[in-house]
């Protein structure tokens, strides 16, 4: 009998082997994102898609006005730390006049009980544009001059359209209405942003028109680029580049954006540094587009179209920036009003005044900062600070109460925002990006000339106006945090879930610092709560 074949026990086979070992384990698929699955059902209904493209920024607003509108006539006060003092009862004067007269000693005093026209004829030497200060001479037309909503309504209007303005720049910037609101959001929160829109100064009407200036030059962009690339392809003769491009004079934005920095200007002068800077921005994108579409004399090309950007682009801003000046122009009261042999040669001597006493204003201050110290929120400028000591006012605390109003940013975003700034710096060199060279421009022009004047007396308030690029800044890094649709699900979904955290604990320090923000009655000790670094008392 023959055996029966023995099993090969010592050789596995390759299933027994397979079987032997571990099992691999099964890990599902990330699902996709919350926001990921909402984006989905927005892609394939466009009526939803249009919903949600004005329904967001709506609500951003709606939080921004009641932000800035609420109690907004709270501390009746004109600040006579800082210019609301002088801002307010100069709008009423040039509502009266014309231009800004002069006011007897004591004159708050009455000004808030009611007796509003004690001010005499005799001008007063001013040393900013009439501009701003005839939008707030604009609210006290419409609701009088009797209390707070009268003569802060119309910086509070323009703050909220900023934020506005803001998102229109981001959407265009990020393509992305949520990122556009995201970045909306962090401005109409801000307690910088916030506070500089609830008291009469200048900065808030001179970030409006500079915003609103950002936003001209973006339309223009969108339509010249594709201009010049399409005129410049239909020069080429075969393979052969033409020397020259179009010399383009049909650009209404750029006028328009003009216009805006003249208005800008005719508020502070610091909208001439953006006025300047925007113009060599202008040069320099026109340059590169006509490099890129393969002008072969771009250089030169530039400089000519550089020439019709200016005549496009200057003279309107000058022109608005005088007829600011129309009030002190028309009537014969006003400062200096016949100093010179004709009026505009007299309004130039004025200007040579207010230059001599603006280029001397280095006396100390409480509150001064030098603008170096500004990313390091060393020295957040406290505006308003009143004080009842227990039992006064209904005042239970032992420690006394306060109304506090002071330009705080949001310092979680704060910080944030500088370092951001810093990231797109590095992604600009990387990438090259035109929409990081903007916004990198605006800061540069809204920050970096006041490093030039270390010896004047500023303040950290100023940076309300850089502030909007610092936010577009932030916004593209959460942009990138948040990963690019091409990355896979579990990235997306860990970095929006960073972004959300970070989201939601700035809108609770925005909550935290709210009511120091907007003159709300609370303890001392609560306003102590938030001295979280000696410089900050």
């Amino acid at each position: 009998m023959t055996d029966a074949p023995r099993p090969a026990v010592d050789q596995p086979s390759v299933d027994q082997h397979s079987a032997d070992q571990p099992a691999a384990p099964l890990i599902p698929p990330a699902r996709p994102s919350l926001y990921d699955r909402f984006a989905r059902r927005l892609s394939r209904d466009a009526r939803a898609r249009r919903l949600y493209a004005w329904l967001g920024p709506a609500i951003v607003l709606v939080i921004a006005a009641v932000l800035r509108l609420w109690n907004l006539a709270a501390a009746h006060d004109l600040m006579n730390q800082f210019d609301e003092t002088y801002y307010v009862k100069d709008a009423w004067t040039l509502l009266n006049l014309g231009y800004e007269g002069s006011w007897p000693g004591g004159a708050n005093e009455r000004f808030l009980s009611g007796d509003v026209n004690v001010f005499s004829t005799d001008p007063s030497f001013v040393v900013h544009p009439p501009l701003g200060k005839w939008i707030i001479a604009l609210g006290m037309m419409v609701l009088g001059p009797e209390s707070g909503w009268g003569w802060r309504i119309t910086t509070a209007l323009l703050g909220i359209a900023s934020v506005l303005l803001l998102m229109l720049i981001a959407k265009r910037l990020t393509r992305s209405t949520t990122f556009a609101v995201v970045a909306g959001l962090l401005m109409a929160v801000d307690g910088l942003a916030i506070s500089m829109s609830r008291v009469a100064l200048l900065d808030t009407s001179l970030t409006f028109f500079v915003l609103l200036a950002f936003f001209f030059l973006l339309r223009d962009r969108e339509r010249t680029m594709t201009r010049i690339a399409e005129s410049v392809a239909a020069r080429f003769d075969g393979d052969e580049a033409p020397s020259w491009g179009p010399v383009l004079w049909n650009r209404p934005w750029v006028i328009a954006a003009g216009a805006a920095l003249g208005a800008a200007s005719a508020v502070k002068w610091s909208g001439a540094w953006v006025l300047a800077g925007l113009g060599v921005y202008l040069v320099v994108t026109d340059a590169l587009a006509r490099r890129r579409a393969g002008v072969l004399f771009w250089p030169t090309d530039a400089v000519r179209q550089g020439l019709v950007t200016f005549l496009l682009f200057v003279p309107v801003a000058v022109l608005v920036y005088v007829a600011s000046w129309t009030g002190w122009l028309v009537t014969d009261g006003g400062y200096d009003r016949h100093a010179g042999s004709n009026p505009l040669e007299s309004l130039w001597l004025y200007h040579v005044a207010m230059y001599t006493s603006t280029a001397g204003i280095t006396s100390g201050h409480a509150y001064a900062s030098p603008a170096w110290q500004w990313p390091l929120l060393m020295r957040p400028t406290g505006v308003y600070y009143h004080h009842d000591a227990l039992g006064v006012n209904g005042c239970g605390a032992s420690n006394g109460c306060v109304e506090v109003i002071s330009t705080m940013p949001n310092p979680l975003v704060w910080y944030a925002g500088v370092a951001a700034v810093l990231y797109l710096v590095y992604r600009f060199v990387v990438v090259r990006d035109w929409r990081y060279a903007l916004v990198l421009t605006g800061v540069v022009v809204t920050y970096v000339p006041w490093l030039f004047l270390p010896e004047r007396t500023v303040f950290q308030f100023y940076t309300v106006l850089i502030l909007p690029f610092m936010l577009l800044a932030l916004t593209f890094a959460l942009k990138d945090i948040a990963g690019s649709p091409t990355a896979d699900s579990y990235r997306r979904l860990t970095g929006q879930r960073l972004v959300l955290v970070f989201l939601g604990v700035a809108v609770a320090l925005s909550a935290f610092w709210y009511p120091i923000i907007a003159a709300a009655n609370v303890p001392y000790d609560f306003w102590h709560l938030h001295m979280w670094l000696s410089s900050w008392i």
